[in-house]
């Protein structure tokens, strides 16, 4: 017979396999909405080039910030699906459902902004949304990457990041998807969008005090990080 491996010699994996399994779904979705954004954005870049082929100066500032928009979200989101695949195993468990149901829903009722009807703007306006949505991305990237294997949805505690714009704030990524969102509620029909934004953020503060909790239990050296620290906007907040 066989000698059957020891138990000491599987267990390492369990834990990995299991956030592995619980990150497939975020892996899907994030998957999923990428395989969205890509047809239309290589629809855009194709009318660029009928552009460039038959009148450059008629083209459409708007239309190239649109394609920069698209591109920088399909970076981010692509980054999400390559992080939530590899990311760390968390050191600390305790979570309730509360503060589960907070996180799920300051990630995801966001989404709501754009289920919405879409309404005209003027172009000043359509223009300033699509900076916001572009700066919130490219600062959401900046947060993602320093942030690497640590990400997580719900509050847990993986390790603790101080670099990038952590160093100056504590929940950078959370700051770069309000003002996304920011700029996409000026796209869609008002009060409503800003009334989801502002059910959204409910959330995504509770969700910034749960997850420095954690932070606080796992890790003695984030009460020092805290006190340097702002939350979401230095010398403000």
């Amino acid at each position: 017979m066989m000698n059957q491996p020891a138990p000491e010699n599987v267990r390492p994996w369990l834990p990995k396999l299991y956030d592995l399994l619980a990150a497939m779904p975020l892996i899907a979705w994030y998957a999923y909405t990428l395989a969205q954004l890509v047809p239309p954005l290589a629809q855009q870049i194709a009318l660029v080039r009928v552009f460039v082929q038959t009148d450059l100066s008629v083209l459409p500032p708007t239309l190239l910030l649109g394609i920069v928009s698209k591109i920088c979200t399909v970076v981010f989101l692509s980054l999400l699906v390559v992080m939530f695949a590899v990311r760390r195993v968390p050191l600390h468990y305790r979570i309730g459902f509360y503060p589960r149901f907070a996180a799920v829903a300051g990630t995801f009722l966001g989404i709501g902004i754009v289920l919405l009807p879409p309404q005209e703007l003027a172009s000043g306006l359509y223009l300033t949304s699509l900076l916001l949505i572009i700066g919130g991305t490219l600062f959401a990237v900046w947060a993602t990457l320093a942030l690497a294997r640590s990400i997580s949805i719900v509050p847990q505690a993986r390790r603790l990041v101080t670099s990038g714009p952590y160093a100056f704030i504590r929940h950078p990524l959370y700051l770069g998807e309000f003002v996304v969102l920011s700029g996409l509620a000026l796209q869609h029909e008002m009060p409503w969008a800003l009334l989801v934004l502002a059910v959204q953020s409910v959330f995504q503060f509770e969700r910034l005090r749960n997850e420095e909790r954690v932070l606080t239990e796992a890790f003695p050296s984030y009460q020092d990080y805290m006190a340097r620290t702002a939350r979401l906007l230095p010398g403000v907040y």
